[in-house]
């Protein structure tokens, strides 16, 4: 296991949630290259969407930006050594209403 410690920058999610990120993101970094940041997300959110139900996403790496809607307790962004972890829940949107049959 890496010996780095996780970092917060930001986070609405329960700590019992934030600890399951951060160790998440040990088991994955043991498993894969630090440069397959695609296999890390995948293995990260995989994890998440068996314990928490589906809908998750992560983005992995050492430069990126995002804009997203996230569903309100389901966000965290961590560092840990020289990689970035985003992990939400995107929020569902209801279907706008139907149109008017004139």
């Amino acid at each position: 296991m890496l010996e780095g410690k996780a970092l917060i920058e930001d986070t609405d999610m329960p700590v019992k949630m934030q600890i399951q990120a951060m160790t998440s993101a040990y088991r994955a970094l043991d498993l894969y290259d630090v440069f397959d940041c695609k296999s890390i997300a995948a293995h990260i959110k995989k994890e998440f969407d068996m314990i928490y139900g589906p809908g998750w996403q992560c983005v992995v790496g050492s430069n990126f930006g995002c804009f997203f809607t996230h569903s309100q307790g389901t966000f965290i962004y961590f560092a840990l050594e020289t990689l970035n972890f985003l992990i939400f829940k995107g929020a569902s949107v209801p279907p706008p209403p139907p149109c008017p049959v004139y």
